[in-house]
Parts: C-alpha cells; sequence; structure tokens
C-alpha cells in the first residue's frame, strides 16, 4: 500500500523548479496557475534566493504548485492514502479530490498572503528541536512561551513562538534535546499568533464546493481518515492556528498497512521522519526529475490498495 505525501514550509530551495520546468507541458501549466492567482511561480522557482521564496505569501504557492506538478509527472497514480505537512495539506486535498489544482492554488494564495499578514503583527519564527522526549520538552516549551506546533515523531518537534522565546529556548534546551535548529520560516505558524488568518481563511472557504475524496485523506490535526469534503476544508481552515501532528499521520500509516511512501517535490523532510519512524516502509523523495523512473517502479510495486 501506497501513501503520497507531501511537505511543508521550508523545504524550499532556490532553483528547485528549474528541471521540473524541462518537462513536458509543466511551464504551460505554471503559467496558467501563475496567472490566474497573480504570482509568478516560475520566476520564483527557479531564479528567486532564498530570502525571496522564504517569504510566506511566496513559499506556500510554491510549494503546492511544486507538488502538482510532481505528482502529475508520476502518471496515473492512485494511492492507498494522501496526506501533508501544514501547507501541503492542501495539495493532498488536490490528490484526494476534494479540490481542483486551480482551486488548491487559489486557497494556498489566500492562506499565504493571510498568513504573512497575521506574522507581521510581531516578530516570530520556528525552531526544531532535535532529540528528547516529548513528555519532557512539550511542558518545557510551555514553560518558556513557546508552542509545540509540529510534532513529528522520530524525535523532532518544532517549536514556534516569538523571537524572544525562541532566544530563550536556545539558552535554556530540554533536557535531552541535541540541537535547536531556526527553521526558513516567517512566522510562527500552528500557533495563536495566527488567529488573524484563520478569520481570513473561513471567509474564502465560504466560496469553496469541496467534493469528498477519493482516497484516504489523513489530517494531520490528530491523524484521522477525513472522508468529508467539507470536513477536510474546515481542517484546512483551522490548522493554521493549531498544531500540526504529523507523529500521528504516521500511527495511521502504520494501521493502514502502508508499505511505502512517497513524498512529492521538494521531497526530503518527511522521508527523513519516515526512514526512522516507520521502519520496513520503502520511501522515496521526488526531488528532480531524475526520481521518476525509481518513483514508478515503486509505485507498480506497491500502489495496489485504493
Amino acid at each position: 500500500m501506497l501513501v503520497l505525501v507531501a511537505p511543508g514550509q521550508g523545504a524550499q530551495t532556490p532553483g528547485f523548479l528549474t528541471p521540473w520546468l524541462e518537462l513536458p507541458g509543466a511551464a504551460d501549466r505554471l503559467a496558467a496557475w501563475s496567472d490566474a492567482i497573480g504570482l509568478d511561480l516560475a520566476h520564483y522557482g527557479t531564479q528567486a534566493d532564498a530570502d525571496a521564496i522564504r517569504d510566506t505569501a511566496v513559499a506556500q504557492p510554491l510549494l503546492v504548485a511544486a507538488g502538482l506538478l510532481s505528482a502529475s509527472a508520476l502518471g496515473d497514480v492512485t494511492p492507498g492514502a494522501v496526506a501533508g505537512h501544514s501547507v501541503g495539506e492542501i495539495t493532498a486535498a488536490a490528490f484526494a479530490g476534494v479540490l481542483d489544482d486551480a482551486t488548491a492554488l487559489s486557497l494556498v494564495r489566500t492562506r499565504g498572503l493571510a498568513m504573512a499578514d497575521a506574522a507581521a503583527i510581531t516578530e516570530t519564527g520556528m525552531s526544531a528541536l532535535l532529540g528528547g522526549d516529548p513528555e519532557v520538552t512539550v511542558p518545557h516549551l510551555e514553560k518558556l512561551g513557546l508552542t509545540p506546533a509540529n510534532v513529528n515523531g522520530a524525535g523532532q518537534i518544532v517549536a514556534a513562538g516569538t523571537l524572544e522565546e525562541l532566544a530563550a529556548l536556545e539558552a535554556d534546551k530540554p533536557e535531552g534535546v541535541r540541537r535547536v535548529v531556526p527553521l526558513k520560516v516567517a512566522g510562527a505558524f500552528h500557533t495563536r499568533h495566527m488567529a488573524p488568518a484563520v478569520a481570513k481563511l473561513e471567509e474564502a472557504a465560504k466560496e469553496l464546493a469541496p467534493a469528498d475524496p477519493t482516497v484516504t485523506y489523513v489530517s494531520n490535526k490528530d491523524g484521522k481518515a477525513v472522508a468529508s469534503g467539507a470536513e477536510v476544508v474546515s481542517r484546512l481552515v483551522g490548522q493554521v492556528a493549531n498544531p500540526v501532528r504529523w507523529d500521528l499521520c504516521m500511527e495511521t500509516f502504520q494501521e493502514l498497512g502502508v508499505t511505502a511512501l512517497i513524498e512529492v517535490c521538494p521531497g526530503g523532510t518527511l522521508t527523513g521522519i519516515a526512514k526512522r519512524a516507520l521502519p520496513g516502509v520503502k520511501t522515496l523523495a521526488l526531488k528532480t526529475p531524475d526520481d521518476l523512473d525509481a518513483a514508478r517502479a515503486l509505485i507498480a510495486e506497491h500502489a495496489t490498495t485504493a
């Protein structure tokens, strides 16, 4: 059984879309999406520097577009389940047929702009904690005023809060944490700091007509499989200001009997976690089109349960 997953913000790197735009039809699709949302995705995916694509309003549409382009390059794939980390949930919603590609890009454009506006109110950020025990780490973060915004499993928790709170964390790590690594994001996502963005997304969601998922859609709110398109959209709105529980998603993958995991472009983050947390599950990250043949071989072997 195959699960198709999409990464969240911070996975982007300068020029990462360049080789993908050489595939037949890819540049035209990206140009159409760019015109529809008023953002030059080709420029940001091929020429812009790291600071430019760190901008939340740019990074989020860029990631969803990359995920959709790379997944379409795989051909006709019916995974057993789909899931996404943070903004990757919008990509996953498109994989599951809840939203069409154009609607997914429109929604993520609204999300990115709304979260950028919310992040501008207070200087905030996020840092990954490597190592440690969640039962020790989470209370320590809360004592410092930080939120465990991403509980990723495999010994990784991402803390979010003000820059002052994150500086205090650097000076006072939880017991067992080896390193604190600042992330390439421009705000404290999945925390109370994003409440203004939730209100804007709620308004945008009223215009949507989501379909029910055609494959198992695993929500990062709680790792549950969601069968209603309306519920998927409701969760997409609420997750902006609530923690991502990727650890619970992986528990659900195990319960579903997943045997292989493919992470769409720009892959690497979620496969890295899966290698540690899902022993025995084959993983593959789509980084460039050179990875497509290996991905298709994995699909042929494992995409047998829908």
